[in-house]
């Protein structure tokens, strides 16, 4: 792996676990070498994650909307910058220079990011594991209810097990050094013509 796609808020949380998680992680990819791509913000948890990859000499990539560089406080310090049009750009960007996915602490814009690239790859679009780095249980309700959407019918149980969780950013990484991407199809019980 040389690169892997974080998302994470904007906003630092109020738990300071969050940012002492997101510290952790970017110590763990930079003695891995493994670069930073993210949403390109100097602000919160994005913020964070950057300037601790920078310092321990790692390649940083940023990927913002034009819309975003005001509001979000673009970080103008980063390996390289991507200035795009749209989120859909940023997020497509985003997924091509990436190795894989990691969701830590953050907002829907976090959640939406994350589940479109594991969506992407429930449908074949990338084969690239994805992650949620489960800080103090933060990840635990959303867990329990993949499990469910499995049990209602909603979700095959291969596509579940995409979704790796893990408390620390070494295991996390090291599970993704074993992803063995599942060979299934997405649809549950199709019948022609429905």
């Amino acid at each position: 792996m040389k690169r892997i796609c974080v998302y994470l808020g904007s906003s630092p949380g109020f738990d300071p676990a969050y940012a002492k998680a997101t510290e952790a992680l970017a110590r763990e990819l930079a003695a891995r070498n493994i670069s930073l791509v993210f949403g390109g913000s100097n602000v919160g948890l994005m913020g964070l994650i950057a300037n601790t990859c920078l310092a321990a000499g790692n390649e940083v990539i940023g990927v913002i909307p034009r819309l975003l560089v005001d509001k979000e406080i673009v970080h103008t310090g980063l390996t390289k910058l991507h200035v795009v049009e749209s989120m859909h750009e940023r997020k497509q960007i985003m997924a091509d220079l990436s190795d894989g996915f990691i969701a830590l602490p953050g907002g829907i814009g976090t959640l939406e990011e994350f589940f479109e690239a594991l969506t992407w790859n429930q449908l074949g679009y990338h084969a690239k594991p994805c992650g949620l780095l489960d800080v103090k249980g933060y990840y635990a309700c959303l867990a329990d209810h993949m499990d469910h959407m499995v049990e209602q019918g909603f979700l095959v149980g291969e596509h579940r097990k995409m979704v790796m969780t893990a408390s620390t950013p070494g295991d996390l990484l090291d599970q993704f050094e074993e992803y063995d991407p599942p060979q299934v199809d997405k649809w549950i019980n199709s019948k022609k013509g429905l």
